[in-house]
């Protein structure tokens, strides 16, 4: 029953951790701060990978409700899952950084 320590801090997510984070700090150290300009490109790509989805479901949902006479029947709930998609979308895009 004699279990190899090496074994268990290879699949330790401490472990794991603090390799991420060494990486993430040896990157800073190489690169640097991001510029102004990379900030706000970034910014302007999380709005619209927020808006895009939201505008499409409103959209389509006023194309459904003009199609069948529904009033805002379809519009609301489809722009609600736009909303929902690229809230979505954001934060994966966000968190895969």
């Amino acid at each position: 029953m004699s279990e190899d320590p090496s074994d268990e801090s290879e699949t330790d997510p401490l472990v794991e951790e603090i390799r991420l984070q060494r990486a993430r700090r040896d990157l800073w150290l190489r690169e640097g701060d991001m510029s102004v300009g990379r900030r706000l490109a970034q910014i302007g790509v999380l709005g619209w990978i927020f808006v895009v989805p939201t505008l499409a479901g409103l959209f389509f949902g006023r194309w459904l409700d003009a199609h069948f006479s529904t009033g805002i029947f379809w519009s609301a709930p489809l722009m609600l899952l736009g909303v929902c998609i690229g809230g979505w979308t954001g934060w994966k895009w966000m968190n895969s950084r």
